[in-house]
């Protein structure tokens, strides 16, 4: 009996209709009412700006869309985060020149993803890494990886291709770690393996030709007093000898018969 009297009082009552119907409109619009979106991620470019000469960093991260990627990571991550390495525009400079022009859009996209980790890492756990790190690039073994080492205070990177340096935080919270680099970070795969090339063949050395030679003539040998004369040398002759004796002799007898006659 006191509900039916309790409802048939608030019936009768207007004032008590307009609370009773407030609230139920109130509560229909809060169950309606869309979820308030997340709070917005960090501006990543707006840190790159601020913190130094990046805009050749900052330019490839537009073009390529990765910024989009990114924030879009930031404000969807519960656990984990990113770590950027930015190299300056200095660095850049060190490039060969129009090497980013010769870079596709693939390339470009990859070349920013390796200077991208998908894990948060503060400056003091670069030791709790194991080699080799992986990037956004991908996992292509022995090409798009990183090798980190740690100490003393100094944080090196190696690609395979550059050694480098952190030499900067530029920013850290809970999520994001940005750190400044001393040099662009290439992957190998940008560099193929070069192929030695084979030797050129060379021509066997023609066989060498043996040149006749004239004959040497002997040498005299000196003739001792025991050794014969050879059958080349000229003899006297003394048989021609005694003949011409004679003749003089002959001769002379005649002049002499001539002379007495």
């Amino acid at each position: 009996m006191n509900i039916i009297n309790m409802k048939q009082s608030l019936l009768s009552n207007p004032l008590a209709l307009v609370l009773i119907s407030s609230l139920m409109c109130s509560t229909t619009l809060a169950a309606l009412s869309p979820v308030p979106p997340p709070t917005s991620a960090v501006d990543i470019l707006g840190i790159l700006t601020r913190g130094g000469s990046f805009n050749t960093f900052i330019r490839l991260m537009k073009t390529t869309q990765l910024i989009n990627q990114l924030t879009s990571q930031l404000i969807t991550i519960k656990s984990g985060g990113l770590t950027i390495f930015a190299p300056e525009d200095a660095a850049f400079s060190q490039l060969k020149p129009g090497f980013l022009n010769m870079l596709s859009n693939a390339q470009k996209l990859e070349l920013v993803q390796f200077h991208v980790l998908p894990d948060f890492v503060s400056s003091s756990n670069f030791d709790t890494l194991t080699n080799p790190v992986r990037t956004l690039a991908g996992a292509k073994q022995g090409k798009v990886e990183l090798n980190v080492i740690s100490y003393g205070g100094s944080v090196n990177i190696s690609t395979g291709e550059v050694n480098t340096t952190i030499n900067g935080i530029i920013y850290t919270d809970n999520h994001l770690a940005i750190y400044k680099v001393a040099k662009v970070l290439l992957p190998s795969d940008f560099f193929p393996t070069k192929i030695a090339a084979a030797p050129a063949p060379t021509l066997a050395p023609a066989p060498a030709v043996e040149v006749a030679k004239a004959p040497k003539p002997d040498k005299e040998k000196p003739l001792d007093d025991n050794s014969e004369p050879s059958s080349t040398q000229v003899v006297p002759s003394k048989t021609s000898a005694a003949t011409k004796k004679r003749e003089v002799s002959v001769v002379f007898m005649v002049m002499l018969i001539i002379l007495t006659a």
